[in-house]
């Protein structure tokens, strides 16, 4: 019996590893399992709890534009200083450095939700502190993938699995999230946020990963140089212009919708904090099943096809989303918004 179980054991861990061949180095499985952790504490505290606690708090839809804005503008900000950074440091530092800041942000949340001290001030100012924390995160989280996997061979299945993880906590943070909110309150929100950082920090510390060469920036001004080079490679490059470009008219028009969930769930689907975990849920299902496209696709002929269809797609579902009244069309809607989103961003 113990050797059949053994046999089985191995025959399933060869048919993961060749359809998955990424999971066969410890040190992305070591990764892919404390982001998820950790991710979906992050996507719980972002786009669920936070936003309806300052409409809990305020009733104003403009002060929830206002703290959406605030949280969003710095990430846009740090992004590129973030690319510099990752080139020049250890990716796992800079991460390790975005869990332990992370963990505070989120444990002063906990505690101020749990002494009843919250206010929409430092709400605000918390909101800063995770959008330059998200800055920084966003590009040492995507290039750090590929030192986790040792054979370049293995890297496209990498980054996409690296896609699913992300995908997928943004399917289980916001669930969570709407049960807390529905049976225990959202302070039980920010407490598995900050519990969910423990697990990233110990994976971090545990993974074993080759020394790499980085670049020495000696001062400022060459750091200003690197960024200046990167902006002028961008619009020189046709292709990465033209890409950036639709990228940016997606965040400036595309995603005002997330910003207002909280407003669609009380105001225009008659509903509350859980309806709000089922509308935010539901985008990223979509999405973690676009992902999955993405995971077993080879080649990339088409895929400039794919990139208009989907932009196209997408303004018709943020339309549609817009003119529902019933919660069940909602969801639907935002399934496939969820996955033209990651068809157009992750080509």
């Amino acid at each position: 019996m113990k050797i059949w179980h053994r046999q089985l054991g191995e025959s399933i861990s060869n048919i993961t590893y060749h359809h998955l061949p990424a999971l066969r180095w410890r040190n992305f499985r070591l990764f892919f399992g404390g982001q998820l952790l950790s991710m979906s504490g992050t996507v719980m505290t972002q786009q669920l709890t936070i936003p309806w606690l300052v409409y809990d708090l305020t009733q104003s839809a403009w002060l929830l534009g206002i703290a959406g804005f605030v949280q969003f503008l710095p990430t846009l900000l740090v992004i590129p200083f973030s690319g510099v950074l990752s080139d020049r440091w250890s990716r796992r530092d800079l991460l390790m450095l975005v869990q332990i800041v992370g963990i505070s942000v989120s444990l002063a949340l906990t505690i101020l939700t749990f002494t009843n001290w919250i206010t929409f001030p430092i709400l605000l100012v918390l909101s800063v502190l995770n959008g330059l924390l998200k800055g920084l995160d966003m590009p040492v989280r995507h290039t750090i993938v590929t030192e986790t996997v040792d054979d370049r061979a293995d890297w496209g299945n990498a980054i996409a699995l690296n896609s699913v993880m992300l995908s997928s906590s943004s399917v289980l943070g916001p669930a969570m999230g709407g049960i807390l909110i529905a049976t225990l309150g959202v302070k039980y929100c920010f407490l598995y946020d900050t519990l969910s950082y423990i697990p990233a920090i110990f994976t971090l510390l545990a993974m074993r990963l080759k020394v790499r060469p980085t670049l020495t920036l000696t001062s400022l001004s060459d750091t200003l140089h690197k960024l200046r080079e990167g902006f002028e490679y961008v619009s020189k490059f046709q292709p990465i212009r033209a890409i950036l470009l639709i990228l940016a008219l997606q965040g400036l028009v595309g995603m005002s919708h997330v910003a207002l969930m909280p407003i669609f769930a009380a105001k225009i689907l008659n509903g509350d904090a859980t309806t709000m975990a089922h509308l935010s849920t539901s985008a990223p299902i979509g999405s973690l099943f676009a992902c999955l496209y993405l995971s077993v696709r080879r080649g990339i002929a088409g895929l400039e096809r794919l990139i208009v269809v989907a932009q196209v797609l997408i303004g018709i579902s943020v339309i549609s989303f817009s003119l529902s009244r019933q919660v069940g069309l909602s969801i639907i809607i935002l399934v496939f918004t969820g996955c033209f989103s990651i068809l157009l961003i992750s080509q």
